[in-house]
C-alpha cells in the first residue's frame, strides 16, 4: 500500500501496488503518488476502481502504462467532460470543479483507457487480480480480489461517514446491494482507499462493514423524522443529512439534494411518506 497523506484522507488516498513476475499494476494512483513522482517500481498497468477525481489523479503520471476502468465509468478516464458527467453538477458548479480537477487533481485525459467488466482477471504473471463490480458509489465502482488473500475495497471505506451516493451516477439501491454482496467476501486483508487502510481479518471487516452499512438506515430514519411535517427537498438540503453544517465543499448542496431525492423515492416506494402537495413530502 502506498499510503496517502494524512492517513489516506481525501483529497489523497491509499493506492495499491500489485507486482507479478511479468507486470506491476497500481490501483487508483493518488495525489500523493503524483507528488512523490510515481511509484517505487516501473508501472505497466494502471487500474482505476471508478471515475472520481481522487482515484484518477495519477493517470497522467504513468504515460506508458495501460489504463483500465470498468466499462460503466470509462468515459471518466477518457476526458474531463466525461468525468464531469459522473457528478451531474449544474453549469456554474461544474465549471468551478473542472478547474479544481485540473489544478488540484492533475486530471489528465486518457483516451487510450480500456474497459473491463465484473469478473475480469488481470494476470500479472504468477499473480491474478479479479475485478468485482460493486456499483452504487458510481455506476462502475469496483473492488479487486487479489491472489494471496487481499481484497481492495476502494471507496467502501468503512468510515463513520458512511456510504456516499450523492452523484448523478450514484444509486442508493445499488450501494445497498453491493454492501450485501461484499459481506461474503473472504480475505485475510481488506484495503480501503481512504482512512482505514489495511484491515486484518474477516471478523473485524464484517464488524466495520455492518456499521458502515447501517449509516444508510440511520440517515433514512433521520429524514423520516424531519418529514414529520411537510418539507421540500430544498428544506432537506438546508438541514444537511450527509455533511455537517460547517462543511464547505463545491458540490455539498448537490450531494445533499441527490441523496435526499433517493431516500424520498425509497420512502414513497415503501409507503413511509406521501407527497402532500407538489414538491412537499410528509411521513405517513
Amino acid at each position: 500500500m502506498l499510503c496517502g497523506a494524512d492517513g489516506g484522507r481525501y483529497p489523497s488516498g491509499n493506492s495499491l501496488l500489485v507486482q507479478g513476475s511479468a507486470d506491476a499494476a497500481i490501483i487508483d494512483p493518488s495525489v500523493t503518488v503524483v507528488a512523490n513522482g510515481g511509484a517505487p517500481v516501473p508501472v505497466d498497468i494502471v487500474v482505476n476502481s471508478h471515475a472520481h477525481e481522487d482515484h484518477v489523479a495519477g493517470n497522467g503520471t504513468f504515460p506508458d502504462a495501460k489504463v483500465h476502468m470498468h466499462h460503466d465509468d470509462l468515459l471518466g478516464a477518457h476526458s474531463l467532460g466525461g468525468l464531469l458527467q459522473v457528478y451531474g453538477l449544474d453549469q456554474t458548479t461544474g465549471a468551478a470543479f473542472a478547474k479544481q480537477l485540473v489544478e488540484e487533481f492533475n486530471y489528465t485525459p486518457r483516451p487510450d483507457a480500456t474497459g473491463f467488466s465484473d469478473g475480469h482477471v488481470f494476470d500479472l504473471g504468477g499473480l491474478r487480480m479479479e475485478a468485482v463490480h460493486l456499483p452504487g458509489h458510481t455506476r462502475g465502482h469496483s473492488g479487486f480480489r487479489i491472489e494471496g488473500g487481499v481484497f481492495f475495497l476502494s471507496d467502501i471505506d468503512l468510515t463513520g461517514f458512511g456510504p456516499y451516493y450523492g452523484d448523478l451516477w450514484s444509486s442508493l439501491d445499488d450501494f445497498d446491494a453491493s454492501l450485501t454482496r461484499i459481506r461474503d467476501e473472504e480475505a485475510d486483508f481488506y484495503v480501503t482507499f481512504h482512512h482505514k487502510g489495511v484491515i486484518e481479518g474477516r471478523d473485524t471487516f464484517v464488524e466495520l462493514l455492518d456499521s458502515f452499512h447501517g449509516v444508510i438506515d440511520r440517515r433514512h430514519g433521520q429524514m423520516l423524522e424531519f418529514l414529520a411535517e411537510p418539507r421540500s427537498v430544498a428544506d432537506m438540503v438546508a438541514h444537511r443529512f450527509i455533511y455537517r453544517p460547517h462543511v464547505e465543499h463545491v458540490f455539498a448542496d448537490s450531494v445533499e439534494q441527490r441523496s435526499a431525492e433517493m431516500h424520498i423515492e425509497r420512502m414513497l416506494a415503501r409507503d413511509e411518506a406521501t407527497e402532500v402537495e407538489p414538491g412537499r413530502y410528509q411521513a405517513a
